[in-house]
C-alpha cells in the first residue's frame, strides 16, 4: 500500500515551507521572506494519529506572471495538485484575502481533490478570528486558523487532512502481481526498456528528456505470470533551473517507488554513476525496496576484460548503501541481456518476500556471536539473546538484547552478513530492530 500524498499549495510567502518543516519535524525547506524562495518541491514522510502520509512542499503559485521561474513553479504546483490525495490550501491571516487566493482556489477546483483550507499566521486566536472568517468567501470549505511558526492549530488541521484519506484497507491485498518501478534520470531509456519488456510501444518514447510526465502502469504477461511495470518521469540535476519540470517530478518517483515491490534503477553507461543516480536510488533504499541496477547503453562502450569489474567497482563505491543490489549490464536498443533481467526480477522479488525460520536464525546468531564477540563499553558487553523475523518486503528482524546503548552499526552489519552468507537475500535490503530485555538477576 502506498501512503497518501498531501500537497501544501498557496501563493508565495504564506508560510508553506514553515508549515512543511513543522509537520515534517525537521528543517528541510529553505525558509526566507522572499516570495518564490522554495524552488524545489521537497517531500517528507509524516504521521498523524498512526496515519502515515507523504508530504509535499511546493513553490508559491503566482497565477498571473510573465516571470519564467514563477511560471515553472505554477506548473510544478499543478503537478503536485494532480498527484496529491489531499491538498492543504494555505492562506495568510495577516495579509487577508487577496485576488491571488481566488486564482489559486480556482486552480484547485479544477483538479477535483479533497481540500483543507488553512489560514496561517493566526498567532492570536481571538484577534485573528475576524480575519479568518473572511476566507469563507473562497467557497472552498471551513477555514482553520493555524500558526505554522508557533505550531498552533496544526492538530485540528491534520484531523481534517486524515479524514479525507482514501480508505485503502485490503485494496492491494489480493493483488499478488509483482510491481516493478523503473526509475532514473531523463533520457536514460526507462520508457524504451518498458516498451522492450512488454513488446509494444505503449509508452511514448522521445529524444526530448522528460517526455514521460506521469507514472504509467503497464501489465505484462510472461510465461504465464503477470508483472506490473511502473514507468516514471525522470529526474534532472538541480543545476538545470530552466528545464525543471522533470526536477519536480520527484514526487511521482516517490509515489511510484512506494507502490512497487522492486525498483530498477537505470544508469547511463556512457555518463557513469552520477550524484543524481545516488539521489534517486536513495528514495528506494529508504523505503526498503528490492533493487536492481540496470546499466543501459552498454553496447556503446569500448570494452576489454576489465570493463565490467571496473564499472561494478565504481557503482559499489558511489552507491555504497546499495551493496545488496543486483547489477546487470544491458542495451535496450539491441535487447542485450533483457531476458536475463526477467530472471533477476523473479529472484529479487522472491528474496524480498523470503521468510526464515526462527530456529535457523538463532543458530546463525549463536555461531556469529561465538566467532566474533559483541561490542562492550566500560566493562559491560552487549548480549544478544534471541532473533526472529517479523515481516517481509523488506525482510525485517527483531533482535532481543540487554542494552541498546551497546549496539554498533558495524556489529549489525556483521550479523547481516552472516544471514546473507546463508540465505543470500540478493537484491533486497534487510532491516534490524533491537528490543531490550532485562537480564535476570
Amino acid at each position: 500500500m502506498s501512503k497518501p500524498i498531501v500537497a501544501i499549495i498557496g501563493r508565495p510567502n504564506v508560510g508553506k515551507s514553515t508549515l512543511f518543516n513543522a509537520l515534517a519535524g525537521r528543517q528541510i525547506s529553505i525558509v526566507k521572506d522572499t516570495p518564490g524562495v522554495t524552488r524545489d518541491r521537497i517531500y517528507a514522510d509524516a504521521v498523524w494519529l498512526d496515519k502515515p502520509f507523504t508530504l509535499i512542499d511546493t513553490g508559491g503559485i503566482e497565477p498571473k506572471t510573465d516571470d519564467l521561474l514563477l511560471k515553472n513553479m505554477r506548473e510544478q504546483a499543478e503537478i503536485a495538485m494532480e498527484t496529491a490525495d489531499v491538498i492543504i490550501f494555505l492562506t495568510d491571516a495577516r495579509e487577508g484575502l487577496v485576488d491571488a487566493d481566488y486564482e489559486v482556489a480556482h486552480m484547485i477546483r479544477k483538479v477535483s481533490k479533497k481540500v483543507v483550507l488553512a489560514v496561517n499566521k493566526a498567532d492570536n486566536y481571538q484577534k485573528s478570528l475576524p480575519d479568518v472568517y473572511e476566507f469563507y468567501n473562497l467557497g472552498i470549505g471551513d477555514p482553520i486558523p493555524i500558526s505554522a511558526a508557533a505550531k498552533t492549530g496544526l492538530g485540528d488541521m491534520l484531523d481534517q487532512v486524515i479524514a479525507h484519506f482514501p480508505d485503502g484497507e485490503g485494496e492491494n491485498e489480493e493483488d499478488e502481481r509483482p510491481r516493478i518501478a523503473v526509475v532514473g534520470k531523463p533520457n536514460v531509456g526507462k520508457s524504451s526498456l518498458v516498451n522492450r519488456l512488454i513488446g509494444s510501444n505503449r509508452v511514448i518514447v522521445s529524444d526530448i528528456a522528460g517526455t514521460t510526465r506521469d507514472a504509467i502502469d503497464t501489465v505484462v504477461r510472461r510465461n504465464g505470470k503477470d508483472y506490473v511495470f511502473i514507468d516514471t518521469a525522470g529526474l534532472r540535476r538541480k543545476s538545470k533551473v530552466k528545464e525543471d519540470l522533470e526536477r519536480y517530478s520527484i514526487i511521482r518517483t516517490v509515489s511510484a517507488v512506494e507502490r512497487a515491490d522492486l525498483v530498477i534503477l537505470m544508469i547511463d553507461a556512457v555518463e557513469g554513476v552520477t550524484e543524481q543516480d545516488a539521489r534517486i536510488a536513495g528514495i528506494a533504499h529508504e523505503r526498503g525496496k528490492g533493487m536492481i541496477i540496470a546499466v543501459n547503453k552498454w553496447d556503446l562502450l569500448e570494452k576489454d576484460n576489465k570493463t565490467v569489474n571496473d564499472f561494478t567497482k565504481k557503482i559499489r563505491e558511489k552507491l555504497a548503501f546499495l551493496s545488496y543490489a543486483e547489477i546487470i549490464y544491458i542495451s535496450v536498443l539491441t535487447g542485450q541481456r533483457l531476458p536475463r533481467l526477467y530472471e533477476m526480477i523473479d529472484a529479487v522479488i522472491e528474496n524480498h518476500a523470503m521468510r526464515v525460520a526462527t530456529g535457523v536464525l538463532n543458530e546463525i546468531l549463536s555461531e556469529a556471536v561465538a566467532m566474533k564477540q559483541p561490542p562492550s563499553d566500560k566493562g559491560k558487553r552487549l548480549r544478544l539473546y534471541y532473533i526472529t523475523q517479523v515481516s517481509v518486503k523488506p525482510p525485517t528482524f527483531v533482535i532481543f538484547i540487554n542494552d541498546k546503548k551497546l549496539t554498533h552499526f558495524s556489529y549489525t552489519r556483521y550479523i547481516e552478513n552472516q544471514i546473507r552468507d546463508t540465505f543470500g537475500f540478493r537484491g533486497t535490503p534487510l532491516h534490524f530492530i533491537y528490543r531490550e530485555r532485562k537480564e535476570k538477576a
